[in-house]
């Protein structure tokens, strides 16, 4: 019997970095599909960062779309507290179908003018969650998701991974999960599991809105056109239940395309764009594998 695109009925998500911005909306799309969506992040009160957001709050929100939402508090730069949570995920849930590695640091200063020199150092936190933190949670969900022979995980990307976005710090996360997600789907591939990196566009988040804010002649038409994090979500949802996932793992996808492919539309029925011609595509890996 094939799935229907649109349920997640029975499953179970885990979705970093989901207190805002992309990995609240994808959390929210997933579970208005009916998935129990594990969320994960650091803010737990209102007031704890200066945008606003919790776990607690996105959690309560899939649970009015439809789904069950789990606030689980994690620092994804504690492989310990990162254990933890798939320990918990295994316990409470007992399987794993879908992890969204989204949870990403990004630095206040990441679109300020000028170059990496004259930025913090710490821009390049954003290789430890972003970059490294995808990896581990990947280590712990592999073997949940290969146990019950199916599963996939995607990673949140972007246009900066083949072009000049926001300095080399950003540019090297977006590039390495990208290839995290092409080199996993081959050792994923015995047992089942999927491995994807998703290309998203401008998004209308709360972090996009407040540098609107401070910049309107620099945003406005990006709003104009962004994407919401739900678009994202719904596309999740469709690729899980496509029957031919396995057959796209590895892919690195520009989600605009893809959703359109599938037939899905944003809010209000918008059809986001690809940036394609202006940013840039996925560069085509080259097929030797190395053992």
């Amino acid at each position: 019997m094939s799935r229907s695109p649109t349920s997640l009925a029975g499953k179970v998500a885990v979705v970093t970095g989901a207190s805002r911005g992309a990995g609240r909306g994808i959390a929210l799309a997933l579970g208005a599909a009916g998935a129990t969506v594990f969320v994960t992040g650091r803010t737990e009160r209102a007031g704890q960062s200066a945008l606003p957001g919790t776990l607690h709050a996105t959690a309560a929100e899939i649970d009015a779309a439809g789904g069950r939402g789990i606030a689980a508090p994690c620092d994804h730069r504690d492989d310990a507290q990162v254990a933890a949570l798939f320990e918990r995920v295994a316990r409470e849930a007992g399987r794993l179908d879908i992890l969204v590695n989204n949870a990403t640091f990004l630095h206040d200063e990441l679109i300020a003018p000028g170059p990496f020199w004259r930025k913090p150092l710490d821009m390049a936190d954003i290789l430890d969650v972003g970059l490294r933190s995808g990896y581990v949670a990947s280590w712990h969900a592999a073997p949940l998701m290969a146990a019950q022979g199916r599963g996939l995980i995607a990673f949140t990307s972007s246009f900066g991974a083949n072009c000049y976005m926001h300095g080399p710090a950003y540019g090297a996360q977006k590039a390495g999960v990208d290839k995290f997600a092409r080199d996993m789907a081959i050792d994923l591939r015995p047992d089942g599991v999927a491995a994807v990196s998703l290309w998203m566009g401008p998004l209308d988040t709360e972090r996009t809105r407040r540098a609107a804010a401070d910049r309107p002649d620099a945003y406005e038409a990006v709003l104009a056109h962004a994407e919401t994090p739900e678009f994202t979500g719904h596309l999740i949802t469709h690729l899980y239940n496509d029957p031919a996932l396995l057959d796209r793992s590895g892919e690195v996808m520009i989600v605009a395309e893809t959703a359109q492919a599938y037939g899905l539309r944003d809010r209000d029925g918008a059809q986001p764009p690809s940036y394609r011609e202006m940013l840039g595509a996925p560069p085509a890996p080259h097929p030797a594998i190395v053992a």
